[in-house]
């Protein structure tokens, strides 16, 4: 049974009343709409806060039914009842580990959209073909979760697979849960593409980063700036293949170049691609503060082609396997269709243990 201290310990119910009022008592204030982008991110984060108080009452509502059902079981035990019960405190576990996870994710940008971007390493086609299998598997997760998906750049590979893509992962918490994903992910199979069936190792690297609103000020010199204009491939409509709408900019002192071919517009392509390289620049800093943090605890973190985060084997045997959490899985299928959530849930909760 749920019991009511894995309820009340997930967050503090006075404190999300008080906020819930703080925000209604400022909408009712005559000059709440003189900034509209103010306004519109108040109310947003009032029907969040709304959201969460009515998902945790439900949830309280729910686990005290189901204690009544249990009294009733002990003094006559039913069959079907206790069926039912079964099945619903399944349910309302299930309903608590997403709330509890949720809850988790606290820092300044969790509950932003993502930028996912995803390179494969070397091999040619058999790297380029594991990067489109990870491309499948990051837009069956967001599509469970009810995410909108939007390709803003895409690179076909030469015979299969992809060179490289860059998606825009819109929905509440998407980088909170996919900043777990960041780094290498290795795959172990016997090659398609090798007539001689051997096994092949391949390596794909994902790197995450915060869609940035307008509050976040990431100075950049248009000085450091190449900016490359080209036609569009892909799909989008026949004017993108007429016209060279798609914009890449690359940040000379860094070396980063960010690619967006989705708008129909060269202006707009070019306003996301700022917005790419600002995230870019924004996370940069994080990985260092990340590693700064780390050196002082004396822990060793490799960002970047070094940190292989987690391997897919399907040959000789069958396991998904995080080196960071060691969190595994045999049903290899499941994980490559989305379910990837076992390794979030125990990314983030390794690191609230750690700020612990």
């Amino acid at each position: 049974m749920i019991q009511s201290k894995n309820l009340g310990g997930l967050f503090d119910l006075d404190r999300l009343e008080e906020e819930i009022a703080e925000a209604e008592n400022e909408m009712a204030e005559p000059s709440f709409w003189d900034d509209n982008e103010s306004a519109q991110a108040t109310i947003n984060q009032l029907n969040l806060l709304k959201d969460k108080y009515q998902q945790f009452t439900e949830m309280v509502d729910e686990r005290d039914e189901l204690e009544l059902m249990l009294e009733m079981q002990h003094e006559e035990y039913d069959t079907e009842t206790q069926k039912e019960l079964e099945e619903r405190c399944g349910f309302l576990q299930e309903k608590l580990q997403k709330y509890e996870l949720d809850q988790l994710l606290s820092e300044p940008y969790d509950h932003n959209n993502a930028i996912l971007e995803l390179h494969p390493g070397a091999g040619g086609t058999e790297s380029q073909d594991w990067g489109s299998m990870l491309l499948r598997m990051y837009t069956r997760w967001a599509e469970k979760r009810q995410f909108q998906v939007e390709t803003v750049d895409y690179l076909a590979g030469d015979e299969a697979g992809i060179k490289s893509v860059t998606l825009l992962i819109k929905g509440y918490n998407a980088y909170g849960y996919l900043k777990s994903e960041k780094g290498v992910h290795r795959l172990v199979r016997i090659s398609p593409f090798d007539s001689a069936k051997r096994r092949h190792t391949s390596f794909c690297s994902v790197d995450i980063m915060p869609e940035l609103d307008g509050n976040v000020d990431v100075t950049i010199n248009t000085d450091d700036l190449k900016i490359d204009t080209f036609r569009a491939s892909g799909a989008g409509g026949q004017h993108i293949n007429k016209t060279e709408s798609a914009v890449r900019i690359t940040h000379l002192p860094t070396g980063f170049v960010v690619s967006s071919q989705a708008q129909r517009s060269q202006l707009k392509n070019r306003e996301q691609a700022m917005g790419m390289l600002k995230a870019k620049l924004y996370q940069r800093e994080l990985d260092k503060k990340a590693q700064e943090a780390a050196s002082l605890r004396g822990e060793q973190l490799e960002i970047g082609w070094g940190s292989q985060i987690r391997s897919y084997v399907f040959h000789p045997y069958s396991m998904v396997k995080d080196h960071r959490t060691d969190a595994e899985t045999g049903n290899v299928q499941a994980v490559m269709d989305g379910e990837i959530d076992i390794f979030i849930n125990a990314y983030l909760k390794k690191q609230l243990a750690k700020e612990d």
